[in-house]
């Protein structure tokens, strides 16, 4: 069985960083798309950013687009989420996914 693992969320004030790393182990997560996806109060679901297994093809939300940054390091089978300029409107739990794994998620609160 595999296990996803996140961490790095808290509270920033809208314009500032934050940086999430989900750790992976357990199975070859090396080898497939890592993604992130965030969740609202009263929301669904919503993609965030995506990274091939290479590391060379990434893919944004629009909303994110320019702002954050995927990347990974395949040593340590571990995928980063750099999150600048972050609004209020970027509030929400973060999870990491990997197929059908998911991560328990990080909660990342802006303030005004």
């Amino acid at each position: 069985q595999g296990q996803l693992v996140e961490s790095g969320g808290g509270l920033v004030q809208a314009g500032g960083s934050l940086r999430l790393s989900c750790a992976a182990s357990g199975r070859a997560f090396s080898t497939i798309t890592r993604n992130w996806f965030r969740q609202a109060p009263g929301k669904e679901r919503e993609f965030v950013a995506s990274i091939s297994w290479i590391g060379t093809t990434t893919r944004y939300a629009d909303s994110v687009h320019g702002r954050f940054t995927i990347s990974r390091d395949r040593a340590t089978n571990t995928v980063y989420l750099q999150m600048n300029n972050l609004k209020p409107e970027d509030t929400a739990v973060y999870f990491c996914n990997a197929n059908d794994f998911w991560g328990q998620g990080t909660q990342v609160t802006v303030s005004l």
